[in-house]
């Protein structure tokens, strides 16, 4: 059987249509014409030996086929990238200082030190996970290179930095729905008193103070005159995230990196109130980077779009 070679160009057009929800757009990022795109596609369906894509309405979705393609795709267009930025950077030395959050620590930082270390092992990486007011504070005082934060206003707020996602704030309770101690939600849900509802107060589980989320939260509540308590508060969110699945209340935080012992709820049936989106923005310490700064930032926007694959904005 001769051995199929799937050629890179023909998935990156692939992934790139994809992600973008039209191969026209894609066409226009990729500087080439969309009959080129589409010869493209029929070579990969050519080489797959099964339809990719199947009609949906007037465009297309993914077959079974196409989703396991596409993850592929995701796969070999990330060794590629990865072998032709250690050619480029071979002799890349120095060291990056990274300040970041607690949850884009565990669900991005990962994959992004694994990628920036095989390809450039003589630059050495500092990471410093901390809380949004310290990583500011370092910034400002020269003591990280890069830092990746969540804006509360959905905008990027200071000098040398760029919005990388916009993503919704969520109310999350524990995966048992059962184990939730929050009264007068569980009545909402269950079809109970609404007159019982107003007398309770939602317990909240929120990060120690200072935090902008305790203010949205806590605002939000008030408009829509519900009555709020603290139920539990800490400077960790791994405790945040014990507490929400022991049932004591209700958190709030955007679908990033939840545990699997939490999960977002659905407002519909309840008087929880919709929430603004929170920005994630990345700074640079400089306007023009050294290049191991810019080459880490670049593997960072990498890591925020693959982290973020199928979350909705």
């Amino acid at each position: 059987m001769i051995p199929v070679n799937f050629d890179v160009d023909v998935l990156r057009s692939f992934s790139t249509g994809v992600a973008l929800g039209s191969f026209a757009r894609a066409a226009d990022k990729l500087g080439r014409s969309t009959s080129a795109i589409s010869a493209q596609l029929k070579k990969l369906e050519g080489q797959a030996g099964t339809p990719l894509f199947r009609k949906a309405g007037r465009g297309l979705e993914l077959t079974d086929a196409g989703e396991t393609m596409l993850a592929y795709a995701h796969r070999l267009l990330e060794i590629n990238d990865e072998a032709a930025a250690a050619m480029r950077g071979v002799d890349l030395a120095g060291w990056v200082r990274l300040g970041l959050q607690e949850d884009l620590g565990e669900n991005v930082l990962p994959g992004v030190l694994g990628r920036f270390a095989r390809a450039h092992p003589k630059v050495r990486v500092e990471a410093c996970v901390a809380r949004s007011a310290e990583l500011q504070e370092r910034l400002e005082l020269g003591a990280l290179d890069l830092a990746l934060m969540w804006e509360a206003d959905g905008n990027v707020s200071r000098a040398h930095g760029e919005r990388l996602a916009r993503l919704p704030l969520q109310w999350i309770g524990p995966a048992a729905v059962d184990s939730l101690d929050a009264p007068w939600w569980m009545d909402q849900q269950r079809g109970g008193s609404a007159r019982k509802a107003t007398r309770e107060a939602l317990p909240l589980i929120l990060l120690d103070a200072p935090c902008p989320l305790r203010d949205i939260v806590t605002i939000a509540l008030d408009r829509a005159g519900i009555a709020w308590r603290h139920a539990f508060t800490s400077a960790s969110l791994a405790a945040l995230w014990a507490a929400t699945s022991a049932g004591l209340g209700l958190s709030v935080r955007t679908p990033v990196g939840l545990p699997a012992h939490v999960r977002a709820l659905d407002r519909t049936g309840t008087r929880l109130p919709a929430l603004p989106p929170l920005a994630l923005a990345m700074y640079r310490l400089q306007a023009e980077p050294e290049p191991p700064v810019a080459r880490l930032a670049e593997l960072l926007r990498d890591g925020v779009a693959t982290s973020l694959r199928g979350v909705q904005p």
